[in-house]
């Protein structure tokens, strides 16, 4: 279901027997994710929540999801960050690019806002919003998340003079007891779905945080989780067989010999999302205490026409890790053309997964050879439960990563430091 394929990166270790002398340190990370011994250990809920499936909760989350996608038009979720990123990944990867034309109605429109603080976007959010059925879901732990609490102040007046059973069109996800969104449900009768205290938000996709907006998009959840648990139960097991262990030490390894900056690169644009639920995924938890490899996301073949001349001759910073999928679902055919203008004829009867497979394999090689260890992780298809397996793999990964490094992944103090200074400026009391 999912392989990593290391060949185009073992060559560039100065010590070829490196992974192995790496064992030890990294069987010990990988034993502290597994029995809490590490630092950050209470906020371990996301292995938790997978060993032991509350299945209630599986279904009391569809079946709210199905009413929704009954009577609403637009499903609106606020959040930012892991309160909406983890969702929107699974989301963009799991849905259509285009709806079918003459298909039939299939759920409401899943939008996102909440995760900057854009007067235009909400003005023009609110003005798309006219005439149209509405649910919303605001999720934040707090409830006081500026850029999440401003958009809710302006969605929940507009419900409010729009529907008049808004309260049972607004549903909170937040603290089990804690914060602003518990204050204002106990008037208002919200529904509720608790976010776990033991789970970061950037390891909060499969809590309701994520699990709500992707039931409403129509995607099986049971499906999307129980991957992660396979995934889970999988890789518990230590080993050279391990792909999260072994993804974690390479990685350790180069950032030891100089490399600074990781790029997680997929050649299907369905994935790039996922490639932003990754990278704060893997930059809030490695980069702090002057550590961790810098995270950055690309589109290929896109941005290989505005950043590959920067990967293939640039500073040599950089390690990239393919995500690939070995059945994208590109069966269509190259057709041929007379006259052959474009000189394309050589492809014609083709299929454009072919081609692109080609551009992959092309792309590697040359990036290898110009000086940047490659790896691949692959996946057998895109589906919910393999989409699960890929986020338990990267959650898995880089949780033992940060112990190699020596610092908790599961902290974010540097989040805070912007924070301070924003609200002295705006005049917080």
């Amino acid at each position: 279901m999912l392989w990593l394929d290391i060949d185009l990166a073992r060559p560039f270790l100065d010590d070829p027997d490196a992974l192995q002398a790496l064992r030890p340190r990294t069987d010990a990370a990988h034993r502290a994710v597994l029995d809490k011994s590490g630092a950050g250990s209470a906020y371990l809920g996301w292995r938790d929540l997978l060993l032991h499936p509350n299945d209630a909760l599986l279904e009391d989350i569809a079946t709210t999801a199905a009413e929704i996608r009954r009577d609403a038009d637009v499903f609106l979720s606020l959040g930012i960050g892991g309160s909406y990123l983890g969702a929107k990944a699974v989301i963009d990867a799991l849905t259509p690019y285009f709806p079918a034309a003459d298909a039939p109605r299939s759920g409401p429109e899943v939008l996102f806002a909440g995760h900057h603080m854009s007067g235009a976007y909400l003005r023009q959010l609110l003005a798309y919003l006219e005439g149209k059925s509405v649910y919303v879901n605001v999720i934040s732990k707090s409830g006081t998340t500026l850029e999440t609490a401003l958009a809710f102040r302006l969605v929940r007046r507009w419900m409010e003079e729009h529907f008049t059973d808004a309260d049972r069109r607004i549903i909170v996800t937040t603290d089990p007891s804690k914060g602003a969104l518990n204050e204002l449900r106990a008037s208002k009768g919200y529904k509720k779905y608790e976010i776990p205290p033991d789970v970061g938000g950037r390891f909060s996709v499969l809590t309701p945080v994520g699990l709500l907006p992707i039931a409403v998009a129509g995607i099986d959840i049971r499906s999307l989780f129980y991957g992660a648990r396979d995934a889970c139960v999988r890789y518990a097991n230590p080993g050279d067989g391990n792909p999260a262990l072994t993804y974690a030490a390479m990685r350790y390894l180069l950032s030891r010999q100089g490399y600074h900056v990781e790029i997680l690169a997929a050649f299907e644009p369905c994935l790039s999302s996922f490639g932003d639920w990754w990278q704060q995924l893997y930059g809030e938890s490695e980069g702090k205490q002057h550590e961790g490899l810098y995270p950055d996301s690309l589109q290929y073949s896109t941005d290989l026409h505005s950043l590959g001349q920067y990967v293939q001759d640039g500073r040599r910073i950089l390690l990239e890790t393919f995500l690939m999928l070995d059945d994208d679902g590109g069966d269509l055919v190259v057709p041929p053309t007379d006259p052959d203008l474009d000189g394309l004829n050589y492809l014609a009867g083709q299929t454009y997964s072919h081609i692109n497979r080609q551009a992959y394999q092309g792309t590697a090689e040359a990036h290898a050879e110009g000086g940047v260890p490659v790896m691949t992780v692959w996946l057998d298809r895109l589906a919910p439960d393999t989409l699960g397996t890929a986020i338990y793999f990267f959650e898995h990964a880089v949780a033992v990563s940060g112990y190699l490094l020596g610092i908790n992944p599961f902290d974010q103090p540097g989040v805070e430091a912007y924070k301070k200074n924003m609200f002295r400026l705006l005049g917080r009391p």
